[in-house]
């Protein structure tokens, strides 16, 4: 095991290259590496990252990952940061170390041993992963979309499945291409419309041995009465007339108990016989953040902090997004796991590390609402925009084109974040002329 930082200026490490993690490494980087306050480390377990909510887009061939994926190395070149590659496994608060497992390549061969890293601050931002229950098969059968490896090895099986549809010589086996997803809340729903939309280009790029209305059949499974329970009602209705409308089968209150290579079994004792099956039901934060010695998690393996981001029993260790369990303030409950907080708590946090390298108190966390969105392709959005935007009260509910003039911009204000504004402008430009006209709307290998 080798030391990687020998600075004398003050380590900052950031684990995990999420929405916040790479946001507050890119504002770190500039607010505090480039003046040679503070040595600004990113660590994440891949070289690229891309925006989780596009993960589905990615997984149906309807987004590239290739074009849209950010490159650590490249972004941290840019702001004022290093970028470090490796999973991080254990962290000794004594020693105020963390390590990082080797990296193997496909052939198992290793590709960076295992090191470690010194730190004055940490900062854990790692996101969460799908949470299975432990309900029998539903790791060894089930499709999961927490990273960009698993939505594009979804897409890569989703066109062979369809390849071998395509060129067969007999009938399609009972749910040869049928999708089953567990789940309805954002993830579930998204991914359902966006397949529905990229089955039917495939078909009208020439997969005309298949019918979309016969042969392709799309289930939602929810254990919960409705779908989408952060949305109001009235929202989750019309999400679900228009699932309906596309012919995406959505089955309420049926709990997944089993998983097999033919499909799922619920507990009402219905059977949905499917090939292909995605696990979108429940979050979990990484299990080994619940091992790390004298920290608090929850039972969903969340760091809990206080008000501040610090963990409860360490202050030079902080966390925040997905991985964090925080209380609201002035009301009861904790801060939901959304992208939304993630941003808001990496802003947060860079003048948390100004004022701890001054010697000052830190700021609270105040979570604010600003709604929530859901997009069902090309077909339509739904959601609703809290009062605190602005100065108006209440919420107001959107549907349609401005929902989904709205969701395209909270993606373009997260390049702007990594990227600043006026890269992210040209970008824009230079990859709408390069691909309009040219390349397909979907990914075809």
């Amino acid at each position: 095991m080798t030391m990687q930082n020998q600075s004398n200026l003050h380590q900052i490490l950031v684990v995990g290259g999420g929405a916040g993690g790479a946001e507050l490494a890119k504002k770190l980087g500039h607010s505090l590496g480039k003046r040679k306050q503070a040595e600004i480390t990113l660590i994440d377990a891949k070289m690229t990252h891309i925006w989780k909510p596009l993960l589905h887009e990615v997984a149906a061939g309807t987004l590239n990952s290739s074009v849209e994926a950010m490159q650590y190395m490249d972004h941290a070149h840019r702001h004022h940061y290093r970028f470090r590659l490796g999973y991080m496994d254990t962290v000794d608060r004594v020693k105020k170390e963390v390590s990082l497992a080797p990296t193997l390549d496909d052939k198992g061969e290793e590709i960076t041993p295992r090191r470690s890293f010194r730190y004055d601050t940490l900062i854990i931002s790692v996101g969460s992963l799908t949470k299975h229950f432990n309900i029998e098969g539903v790791v060894d059968h089930c499709q999961f979309l927490d990273s960009l490896e698993e939505a594009n090895n979804f897409q890569a099986y989703l066109m062979k499945k369809m390849l071998r549809a395509q060129t067969r010589t007999g009938p399609l086996r009972p749910g040869q291409l049928h999708v089953a997803i567990a789940g309805a809340g954002a993830t579930g729903i998204e991914l359902a419309a966006e397949l529905h939309g990229a089955t039917k280009q495939l078909i009208a790029y020439g997969f005309d041995n298949l019918e979309a209305n016969r042969d392709i059949k799309i289930t939602i499974i929810e254990a919960s009465p409705t779908i989408l329970p952060a949305l109001p009602e009235r929202l989750s209705k019309a999400t679900l007339d228009e699932l309906e409308t596309l012919g995406i089968e959505v089955m309420t209150n049926e709990r997944v108990v089993k998983a097999e290579a033919g499909g799922l079994h619920t507990q009402s004792g219905k059977f949905i016989p499917a090939e292909t099956m995605v696990w979108a039901a429940g979050v979990k934060a990484p299990n080994f953040l619940a091992k790390i010695e004298g920290l608090e998690a929850n039972d969903i393996n969340q760091l809990i902090v206080k008000t501040t981001l610090e963990t409860t029993n360490d202050e030079n260790i902080f966390a925040f997004g997905d991985c964090a369990s925080c209380p609201l303030i002035g009301k009861e409950g904790f801060v939901p796991p959304r992208a939304q907080a993630a941003h808001q708590q990496a802003s947060l946090l860079v003048k948390s590390m100004k004022n701890r390298l001054a010697g000052k108190t830190l700021p609270e966390y105040k979570y604010v609402d600003y709604g929530s969105l859901v997009n069902l392709g090309r077909y339509s959005t739904v959601g609703s925009l809290m009062g605190n935007m602005g100065h108006w009260s209440g919420s107001l509910k959107v549907e349609g084109f401005l929902a989904r003039v709205v969701y395209k911009s909270l993606y373009r204000m997260h390049l702007i974040a990594l990227h600043g504004y006026t890269r992210e402008v040209l970008m824009t430009i230079a990859n709408w002329i390069t691909n309009r006209g040219i390349k397909p709307r979907l990914k075809l290998h």
